[in-house]
């Protein structure tokens, strides 16, 4: 890996001052890190969350000592840390040993035919919260490339302490919670504008998922409006209204990304099985959050990354550009052991499972997964894991999650 294959840009007054116009939203610079870090080290609440997963003993009969201790290691853990790099660093080598301790292997295809002196703008499918881009970071950082700008969505950041860790992880903001239409269009302008510059004037990559929230119900499908919003600046910018050559300056890549199995699926069966008998779920306080640390924490299984092509300049419509991200990230979509089995359990399409390859072990593990569910989720939970499939096919009809 090269010495500045995670140091962020820009570097040029010119370049410096243009980004103040995107203050509220942009990631931190080097020159922020120090305060921020001071700051993360003495906030009692995400000292509480710390000493809660790490320390729960002590957490609950000695609550001010375990922050103390907890303040402690987290300074010494981050004492050498002084630039963005420094801290991706850090998170690198715990993504290292997530890897070895909740997956059975992690494979990555498609990244040796892009140029590590480009940016591009990523768009992937989305099944993690957190980890769909810190897998892409990953997969780029042992390439040797840089890693990306993540767009991460305002609704996740409930806690100061977590907008400064996603800042400090090259996050930036994406308006969710914006009230108004006169407010929300600028703001999604300024979005636009911040993608926009990201990639042609620091020639930095971005991740962004293919639509709003995650694909609780296994059917990733890529909305249009995200495709208008990317064009937002190329027109105000330039008087430009191509979409095709806004898809070109921006070198969009689909991204597909699976996970054998889905440490947060029983989460996202008791949603849309409270969307389909209720017509509404409430969220508690914090349960992103949540999600979060389930999703680092449990078992995925094999886990697969497949990076796309570059879409092409002749795509003329939000619409086409859709399709052509849907195509690249459904042809490429990783298909486990999990998801023929399934779909073989559902019986809903007999003649689309394939079952050559399932092993013993794997049934064993399946069927394991499966009793755990308790039995109102159970088909929520199966259709998780037979919706890809069936969406390859043209056949997924589940309602959008």
């Amino acid at each position: 890996m090269t010495q500045n294959a995670i140091i962020d840009k820009p570097n040029s007054a010119e370049a410096a001052i243009d980004l103040d116009r995107f203050a509220d939203i942009r990631p931190y610079h080097d020159d922020e890190v120090a305060t921020v870090l001071a700051r993360l080290a003495h906030d009692s609440e995400l000292l509480s969350a710390i000493t809660h997963y790490r320390l729960p003993r002590m957490s609950r009969f000695a609550p001010r000592l375990a922050r103390a201790l907890a303040s402690f290691r987290l300074q010494r853990e981050m004492r050498n840390v002084t630039t963005i790099r420094d801290f991706q660093l850090r998170i690198a080598n715990y993504m290292a040993r997530m890897i070895a301790n909740t997956t059975r292997g992690f494979h990555v295809e498609g990244l040796d035919k892009l140029s590590k002196d480009e940016g591009y703008l990523f768009i992937g499918n989305h099944r993690d919260i957190a980890l769909d881009p810190a897998f892409v970071n990953y997969a780029l950082h042992v390439k040797g490339h840089d890693t990306v700008r993540i767009a991460i969505g305002d609704n996740l950041l409930q806690k100061p302490f977590v907008t400064d860790l996603m800042r400090l992880n090259k996050s930036f903001i994406v308006p969710r919670s914006v009230k108004g239409k006169r407010a929300m269009l600028a703001a999604y302008q300024s979005l636009s504008g911040y993608i926009r510059h990201s990639i042609t004037d620091d020639n930095h990559s971005v991740w962004l998922a293919q639509r709003e929230g995650r694909a609780k119900d296994g059917i990733d499908r890529t909305d249009s409006a995200i495709v208008k919003m990317l064009c937002m600046a190329r027109r105000l910018e330039e008087g430009d209204n191509d979409i095709g050559n806004a898809v070109r300056e921006l070198k969009i890549v689909p991204v597909s990304i699976g996970y054998e199995y889905d440490p947060c699926d029983i989460h996202k069966a008791r949603e849309l099985h409270a969307k389909e008998t209720d017509g509404r779920y409430q969220k508690v306080e914090f349960e992103d959050i949540r999600s979060i640390v389930a999703g680092i924490t449990g078992d995925k299984g094999r886990v697969k990354l497949v990076f796309g092509t570059p879409l092409t300049a002749d795509l003329s419509t939000p619409d086409d550009v859709a399709a052509e991200i849907d195509r690249q990230v459904l042809e490429t979509y990783p298909l486990f052991a999990s998801h023929q089995l399934a779909l073989a359990e559902t019986g809903l399409a007999p003649d689309l499972v394939d079952l050559s390859d399932v092993t013993p072990e794997d049934r064993e593990r399946f069927q394991a997964r499966l009793a755990s569910v308790p039995a109102p989720l159970r088909q929520q939970w199966l259709r998780q894991y037979a919706n890809p499939i069936l969406n390859r096919a043209g056949r997924a009809s589940s309602p959008d999650s």
